[in-house]
């Protein structure tokens, strides 16, 4: 059996059902209660549960400050990802992109087309690698710089990008040349650099239109703190992939 959109299962109760193996993508648990549950063994993948006050409760404790702090962690210099001044973010983005190095390194040395495999139907690392391209126009050259024409062609909206009414012919279709791919993300982690080096405090204080929402105004410094999550959130994916492929266990 299969749920899409538009299906609607809100206030659905499920008594003495099974959901063995089930997989659930872009869906909204806000809210889900679980009672005398199993639970062993599922994978949770939840990209704003650190937004704001959000809370996961797993037999009445609360998890989400022991994920904070396990991936910062795992991922030396995430945890600088809000800093606040200009030299903090001149830091935390000199941190970002080493470990991204790190990670690009690491696909260098395993065999060739590695980066374009996919793992679970999620997006490859190249494809990871457009996408914060695409984060990179939005959140700087569009909402800070204020381009007229802020997208390389080679950046990655996300899934949702067509239906909610976006133009996707500024993007190229197929599989672009890798070597092509990290030029531009090259370029891009140099344009966020380049600002960082000049930005002051009155800088980031500055209000810019949301390039999602204008009528939700975001500071320059909201932006960037938008993309450092950004990067560290998809080298987490990118990260976890890389370990599923290396241990061969691809689907």
């Amino acid at each position: 059996m299969n749920f899409s959109h538009p299906d609607d299962l809100r206030g659905a109760t499920f008594t003495d059902v099974s959901l063995r193996g089930a997989r659930f993508t872009r869906a909204d648990f806000s809210g889900v209660v679980l009672r005398a549950v199993e639970v062993g063994g599922t994978d949770i993948d939840a990209p704003w549960l650190l937004d704001g006050r959000n809370t996961l409760l797993v037999n009445g404790v609360d998890v989400t400050p022991f994920v904070d702090a396990e991936l910062d962690r795992r991922f030396p210099g995430r945890s600088e990802r809000r800093a606040q001044d200009p030299d903090g973010l001149r830091a935390a983005w000199a941190k970002a992109e080493t470990a991204w190095a790190a990670a690009v390194e690491r696909v260098a040395a395993l065999p060739p087309g590695t980066q374009d495999v996919s793992v679970d139907g999620e997006w490859s690392f190249a494809q990871t690698v457009r996408h914060l391209v695409m984060a990179t126009d939005t959140w700087l050259g569009k909402a800070v710089l204020g381009r007229e024409k802020p997208y390389h062609p080679l950046g990655m909206p996300n899934a949702e990008y067509e239906t909610d009414g976006h133009d996707l012919s500024v993007f190229v279709s197929g599989v672009p040349p890798y070597a092509d791919v990290l030029a531009a993300r090259a370029d891009r982690t140099a344009m966020v650099r380049d600002f960082l080096a000049t930005a002051t405090p009155a800088d980031l204080a500055v209000v810019r239109a949301n390039p999602w929402g204008p009528e939700h105004p975001e500071t320059t410094l909201s932006c960037l703190h938008t993309i450092l999550e950004e990067e560290w959130e998809h080298l987490r994916y990118a990260t976890r992939d890389l370990d599923t492929i290396t241990r061969g266990s691809t689907s």
